[in-house]
């Protein structure tokens, strides 16, 4: 693949990714928008966005079976409700911290489940991810329990869900967009039932009760954004290794730091959650 096409997808997730975050956590901080509702809205804005790729002919759909793509759905599903529920609960520096921990894990599920052997190198740079991740936390003046389960858990679900996604691609022989077009809804439709079950739309904070434009415009930007991240992680994944991706986020890292400290969301950080900071980013420059 051409490094100039390679390097614009890797920008477009980073771009994208960075905007969801901050549009998410002024939803649920400022709004208390329903999180399992924004993510099924997520997944409807993707699919729509697919549907219009595919009526302009930037792709052409392939015929798949729907309980094939059933697990890879629901490990979709999981994947963006508990790193929501992660950023609901923790602040926007931990959630990103703690999504490095998708490196380690994936590596660990490769080596037991796939017989995939990685460089002395990459081991090496689990122990600072891990270590770097763990004192962020132990420090974080938002520390709770409950944000904890929930980025642990997401994290684990992650890493299946991107690993699935590279051997999936190739195990049925499809792209990043036509497998998406295929999940997409599916997941929705999950989604959907969850919805009506513990964020009921009739609800005080439900999705028909009186929002905002603005809270309204915010949503739609959201999840024009949430096709972007959806497509890009796809793509990079598809194209590289489910590595490479996770790999990416510490990049992130890099500017989310700039960008949070003048975000109204932020919020008080003390010096040694910096260090830590600096010794995550710092120690696992090498891995991309």
């Amino acid at each position: 693949m051409h490094k100039a096409v390679l390097t614009l997808g890797l920008l477009i997730n980073i771009c994208s990714s960075i905007c969801i975050v901050f549009l998410n956590k002024w939803l649920y901080v400022h709004r208390g928008f329903p999180n399992i509702t924004l993510t099924c809205i997520h997944f409807v804005t993707t699919f729509i966005g697919l549907r219009l790729c595919v009526l302009c002919d930037v792709f052409k759909p392939k015929r798949l079976s729907v309980l094939r793509v059933l697990p890879l759905s629901l490990a979709f599903c999981g994947f963006v409700v508990f790193t929501n529920l992660s950023l609901q609960n923790n602040t926007v520096g931990t959630y990103q911290l703690a999504k490095a921990m998708t490196t380690p894990v994936i590596v660990a599920i490769h080596t037991v489940f796939y017989n995939r052997e990685y460089s002395c190198q990459i081991k090496l740079t689990v122990i600072p991810i891990i270590l770097g991740v763990f004192l962020n936390s132990y420090y974080d003046v938002k520390f709770n329990w409950l944000g904890t389960i929930y980025a642990s858990v997401g994290v684990i679900v992650t890493s299946v869900y991107q690993v699935w996604v590279g051997t999936k691609q190739k195990e049925f022989q499809v792209n990043s967009m036509q497998l998406l077009y295929y999940q997409a809804p599916l997941s929705a439709g999950l989604l959907a039932i969850a919805v009506l079950i513990f964020e009921p739309v009739t609800a005080e904070r439900g999705l028909l009760a009186s929002w905002s434009w603005s809270s309204l415009l915010v949503v739609l930007a959201s999840g024009v954004v949430a096709f972007s991240v959806n497509l890009s992680i796809y793509w990079i994944i598809g194209n590289t290794s489910p590595v490479t991706y996770p790999s990416l986020q510490h990049r992130k890292i890099n500017i989310m730091h700039p960008v949070k400290k003048s975000c109204p969301l932020h919020f008080p950080i003390k010096t040694n959650h910096l260090v830590n900071e600096f010794f995550l980013i710092s120690l696992t420059r090498r891995q991309i």
